[in-house]
């Protein structure tokens, strides 16, 4: 019983690192061949977007705000698949996903 707690401590204490790991790496998504770039962190927290002067068209706010929810689709998406890279072996070792995670 005594090493059964200890692994589930280890595994607590693993799963923290690995949170906290997550939320320190940023990831960048991109839209318009780079036209929009956004940076979360792998948590899925929007930490940057830059937007280059030549997506700008006044005339057309339309294309600029579709890139701009492309490119944080896109770096969302990279965090997800660090946050299965990093928790994933985690949570199976928990016996089942963790719960606000996508797996």
């Amino acid at each position: 019983m005594q090493q059964l707690l200890q692994q589930a401590q280890k595994m607590q204490q693993d799963l923290a690192a690995a949170q906290q790991e997550l939320a320190e790496t940023m990831v960048e998504g991109s839209a318009g061949g780079g036209l929009v770039k956004a940076t979360v962190s792998g948590a899925g927290e929007l930490q940057s977007l830059y937007i280059s002067p030549e997506a700008v068209d006044p005339d057309d706010t339309e294309t600029l705000a579709d890139l701009v929810l492309a490119a944080v689709r896109d770096a969302n998406n990279a965090a997800q698949n660090l946050q299965q890279q990093k928790l994933g072996p985690l949570a199976q070792g928990l016996g089942g996903g963790i719960p606000g995670l996508p797996f």
